[in-house]
């Protein structure tokens, strides 16, 4: 049996930057992952492999093309015999994953972190049990401590089984290997936007089917409009109140069977892609003696310090509380291992931000409007739209706003919700602000640089106080 100081079951972005914020600790850490890639090990989890890195890969590509195809002519740029070639732009996706797996692989090596290709399962007086294949032995490690931080998968639809071929998760649908005439995604969510948007780009007719009434909920509603408002325009078809209760592959076509208003309808499309949400992984991940708890929704039972109800074991990520974000995981990662380490350390959760990489981009961090009313926290706000900024006009880019919202009494920033260009980073000066228990006229106060999509931040500020210089009031 061998022996380490920390093992971590899963390297995606909770798991690898937990094992090597332990090694860069000074202890001695193994990390077991189960992800392979044409038969090699490929850490990095559902982010790297097949989530977040692909998708925004696919995402940039695609608007790129339709920038090419359709856009250039207002900048006096006129381009001919523009072409698709879906092939290459798969290429150079797949590509960018080895890249970053491999990447992942030399930062764990350089750091002394001993990978362990495998699945692993806690046993009981934490020791792991790592089944590699049917050939060899199991691998067994002990440690005093161990990480759990196994990610998720996506959501099963109960009324609409994967194939694989016809039927895809979100998985499936970053590997199509031809364009889709039409496209049905059931979910309408950030996947379910995001994946809609990449193959509407590139020439499907795509449309999202939801449940409820309209997407994101828990987004700041004005920033829903208007994103769901500039996704209408670009083409993208929403059906609500659409329950789908069935599912039948006819002619090579997914039929749909969808409970709506007016009754059942059948919808027909090439592909479907369900998105409608992720799993924790805890599934075959410890023994039933292991002590671990979980809540009715699969996720392990954690404190504030992401410890669970077992002495030495932690686990962060996709598989306890909070919203299922890799930074989040990563962040946790490192308390985690500063705990082991006997520092202080602690993540703060009311500003995580969270990005929707569709055009325009959404992102926000701290409270919304709704949640500060349900709390009955007196609040004021300040917003500017993009359309009176300069170098946003200059882009063509000019949909969206930023929003400003603030204590009544002590000023200090609560929340901030942006939809508009390039917001997935802008969104970092408001989390920096925020941290820094900054008020909205802290920010008011600051010089931005002119011309910067940044200064839509700076008079959303300024408006807090009714002071916003290009932004014209009633009288």
């Amino acid at each position: 049996m061998d022996t380490y100081d920390v093992v971590v079951i899963g390297a995606g972005p909770a798991g690898y930057v937990a094992a090597i914020r332990c090694a860069q600790l000074g202890m001695k850490t193994a990390c077991v992952d189960d992800w392979m890639n044409n038969g090699k090990p490929s850490p990095g989890g559902t982010c790297l492999n097949v989530g977040c890195i692909p998708s925004k890969a696919l995402l940039e590509s695609s608007a790129l093309y339709e920038k090419v195809a359709q856009d250039m002519a207002e900048h006096g740029i006129k381009a001919r015999g523009v072409a698709l070639d879906l092939a290459a732009m798969m290429q150079r996706k797949e590509a960018v994953v080895g890249e970053l797996t491999s990447g992942v692989q030399t930062l764990l090596r350089a750091n002394g972190v001993t990978l362990i290709s495998g699945r692993g399962r806690l046993q009981t007086d934490k020791t792991v049990r790592v089944v590699q294949d049917k050939k060899n032995k199991p691998l067994l490690l002990a440690a005093q401590h161990i990480i759990l931080a196994p990610g998720s998968s996506p959501r099963a639809h109960p009324a609409v089984p994967c194939d694989g071929k016809h039927v895809v998760d979100s998985s499936g649908a970053l590997a199509f290997d031809a364009v889709p005439e039409t496209v049905g995604v059931i979910g309408a969510g950030v996947i379910g936007l995001e994946l809609g948007s990449v193959w509407r780009r590139l020439g499907s007719r795509v449309t999202l089917l939801k449940t409820g009434k309209g997407i994101l909920p828990g987004v700041d509603q004005q920033v829903v409009r208007i994103a769901q408002q500039q996704y209408k325009k670009q083409g993208l078809e929403f059906r609500f109140d659409s329950n789908v209760v069935g599912s039948a592959i006819k002619g090579g076509k997914v039929e749909l069977h969808v409970e709506q208003k007016d009754g059942e309808n059948r919808l027909s499309f090439d592909k479907v892609i369900v998105a409608v949400g992720r799993t924790p992984n805890t599934a075959d991940l410890f023994d039933e003696q292991a002590g671990i708890v979980l809540d009715e929704h699969g996720f392990i039972q954690v404190d504030g310090k992401c410890r669970t109800d077992v002495a030495g074991v932690y686990a962060v990520g996709d598989v306890v509380r909070g919203p299922m974000l890799a930074h989040k995981g990563s962040e946790e990662g490192v308390m985690v291992a500063e705990l082991i380490a006997g520092h202080h350390a602690e993540v703060n959760y009311d500003t995580i931000p969270s990005v929707i990489y569709t055009h325009p981009e959404v992102a926000w961090c701290g409270k919304g409007e709704q949640e500060l009313k349900s709390s009955g926290i007196d609040y004021k706000t300040g917003s500017f739209p993009f359309a009176a900024n300069g170098r946003a006009r200059a882009g063509g880019e000019s949909a969206g706003l930023i929003k400003v919202l603030a204590d009544a009494e002590s000023d200090r920033v609560l929340g901030v919700h942006m939809v508009g260009p390039h917001v997935s980073e802008l969104i970092a000066q408001a989390v920096i602000a925020m941290e820094f228990n900054a008020s909205s006229e802290d920010l008011a106060l600051t010089v931005f640089a002119h011309p910067s999509l940044s200064e839509t931040l700076h008079e959303a500020a300024l408006d807090v106080a009714g002071n916003a210089i290009h932004k014209a009031r009633p009288k």
